[in-house]
């Protein structure tokens, strides 16, 4: 199993950027799927998080600015940002429970990370 994250770069304070993260391999069912980001100096947080379900939730930072949605048929979660703030300057790691084989447990997998810089 694999996550690949794009569409980090550089943006204008106020602009918008959306990232991608697309899970192949083996893939019986995925549950939550999510955004979590790391600044230099501080520790990784949760930036959004979605379930199977379509259930939603946000980091308070992101509120108002930051939609995650999914595509259940391509395995993949998107992070819409918008009205960015040099704050939202991180590495952007996506996140997904997943359960590779009807006969195996659900895991925790992560991407590479894609690196957003909020500057102008």
């Amino acid at each position: 199993v694999q996550l690949q994250a794009s569409g980090g770069g550089l943006v204008q304070p106020g602009g918008p950027l959306r990232l991608s993260c697309a899970a192949s391999g083996s893939i019986f069912s995925i549950n939550g799927m999510g955004w979590y980001r790391q600044a230099p100096g501080k520790q990784r947080e949760l930036v959004a998080r979605i379930t199977d379900g379509g259930s939603t939730n946000y980091a308070d930072s992101v509120k108002g600015r930051f939609t995650i949605s999914r595509d259940v048929r391509k395995n993949t979660v998107y992070l819409q940002m918008t009205s960015l703030k040099p704050e939202d300057t991180a590495v952007y790691y996506c996140n997904a429970d997943i359960r590779p084989s009807v006969t195996s447990f659900s895991s925790n997998y992560w991407g590479q990370g894609t690196l957003v810089t909020v500057s102008s």
